[in-house]
């Protein structure tokens, strides 16, 4: 394996660095039922540069699982859904929620938005009800 030598930076100036390059893409996440999903979506966010990562709920995620991107990411926390839907709401968030048992089309041919957030649930219950209303798609 390669060894990659430390960045000479502070962490807040390499994340300003980091925001030039983000995309406008939002990716908000039902908090999963296991731990290490979330730190692996939180790794996989990082590599599409995505603006904001939002986890809702207060269950934990494991950390070693986002190989320490959370760090580089903007990770925001809200307590439930409802504080989600408020959040949205107020930034104007265009809403596309990703869950197989409430589809009307698939992720190939939909009509995605370049600046929405994009909803994921837990491998249980998959995205709630009150989000899956509010969603634009």
């Amino acid at each position: 394996m390669a060894h990659v030598p430390k960045l000479d930076m502070p962490l807040e100036e390499i994340r300003s660095e980091l925001d030039r390059l983000r995309g406008p893409l939002r990716i908000a996440v039902q908090r999963a039922k296991n731990p290490f999903n979330v730190g692996a979506i939180i790794r996989v966010a990082h590599s599409f540069m995505v603006r904001e990562i939002i986890l809702i709920g207060d269950a934990p995620y494991y950390r070693r699982a986002s190989m320490g991107m959370e760090k580089y990411e903007h990770l925001r926390s809200v307590p439930d859904e409802q504080a989600f839907l408020d959040l949205a709401a107020e930034q104007g968030q265009r809403l596309v929620v990703l869950e197989r048992d409430r589809a009307t089309g698939n992720l190939w041919d939909g009509d995605m938005p370049l600046d929405c957030t994009l909803v994921f649930g837990n491998e249980d219950t998959g995205v709630c009800d009150t989000i899956c209303d509010a969603a634009e798609q």
